[in-house]
């Protein structure tokens, strides 16, 4: 039986031909794994792409077992984890500095960070982790930046709306990440891989009267249905409006749990992705609450203060549970 593989798999292919790290492989037979077509035919060919798949993620872990440092793996904390990108001097540091407080290196140079640097942003009760990144570049990234950005929650894309070269920022930043499928509509299961809701864009150093008249223009730049936020890490510009969009880019939900007869504790909730029902909540509490666990009672998203519903009950934003068990 004929293969008939499709353009998108001889693109994948080609991708893989062209790779240079153990990150770039991986993806790209990830990517071929997904988008061959399934059938008798591509039966040996599937099994092919498995091996080389499960060897080249034996030989990462082990690198990675050997290996004192990998600048590149960075452990996710808090809330989510949203990777900060853009061209050097776009003013990424400046921003991760002023949203977490943070002592990142700022200078008026290129390539300042050499590495990525992570740190802490609060959001209401909760926290998100920034990892400022290095710059890259039209040519392409730094390695092992694509595989950080592929595992991230969300990505901040920071353009410097002051630059004369704004436009350029823009325009190669959305292709870079198009054309190396770290950012796509459409991600197949087992792709890493961030959808475009979760890429935000801010026209940074907005302050600045070459940033002020940038910003309409980047904007007419972007896709429909995707929205540029001018900010300014020395003048606070639109940083608490910032924060709010990182945080609803991680599509997560923060729950309030509630001991029966006692108050809630409205300072330390759980964070779970936004859809999660009462069971998942059971869940990631402790498995051994899924044996008894027979409803829960809400305040918050209920018709009413208490509401007594089954397992099955979707959580919302805020929500105060009380576990039936």
């Amino acid at each position: 039986m004929p293969a008939n593989l499709t353009p998108q798999y001889h693109a994948a292919e080609e991708a893989f031909r062209n790779a240079t790290t153990i990150e770039e492989k991986i993806a790209a037979l990830e990517e071929m794994l997904a988008v061959i077509p399934k059938h008798k035919g591509t039966e040996k060919l599937q099994a092919d792409i498995k091996r080389r798949l499960a060897r080249l993620r034996e030989e990462r872990q082990k690198k990675t077992a050997t290996s004192r440092y990998d600048p590149f793996h960075v452990e996710k904390q808090g809330a989510g984890q949203v990777v900060v990108v853009g061209y050097p001097n776009s003013g990424k540091s400046a921003l991760v500095g002023a949203l977490t407080r943070a002592k990142v290196k700022v200078a008026d140079y290129p390539f300042t960070t050499t590495v990525p640097f992570s740190g802490m942003m609060p959001y209401e009760e909760v926290s998100v982790q920034l990892v400022d990144t290095p710059p890259f570049t039209a040519e392409g990234f730094p390695p092992g930046l694509a595989g950080l950005m592929r595992n991230a929650d969300a990505l901040l894309l920071v353009i410097d709306a002051s630059a004369g070269d704004c436009l350029d920022q823009l325009e190669n930043s959305l292709r870079l990440l198009g054309e190396r499928k770290i950012v796509r509509s459409e991600i197949p299961p087992g792709v890493r891989a961030v959808p475009p809701h979760r890429l935000v864009v801010v026209a940074s150093k907005a302050d600045l009267p070459e940033g002020r008249e940038n910003t309409g223009l980047l904007q007419e730049l972007l896709p429909p249905g995707m929205e540029i936020l001018p900010v300014s890490a020395t003048a606070g510009t639109n940083l608490e409006e910032l924060k709010r969009r990182l945080f609803a880019a991680l599509e997560v939900i923060r729950i309030f749990t509630k001991p029966p007869g006692r108050d809630p504790d409205l300072t330390r909730p759980f964070v779970l992705p936004r859809g999660s029902s009462v069971l998942d909540l059971a869940a990631h509490i402790h498995k051994d609450f899924l044996k008894t666990l027979r409803g829960a009672r809400i305040w918050g998203s209920a018709r009413f203060p208490g509401q007594s519903v089954p397992k099955e009950y979707i959580l919302q934003d805020k929500d105060i549970v009380e576990l039936l068990v």
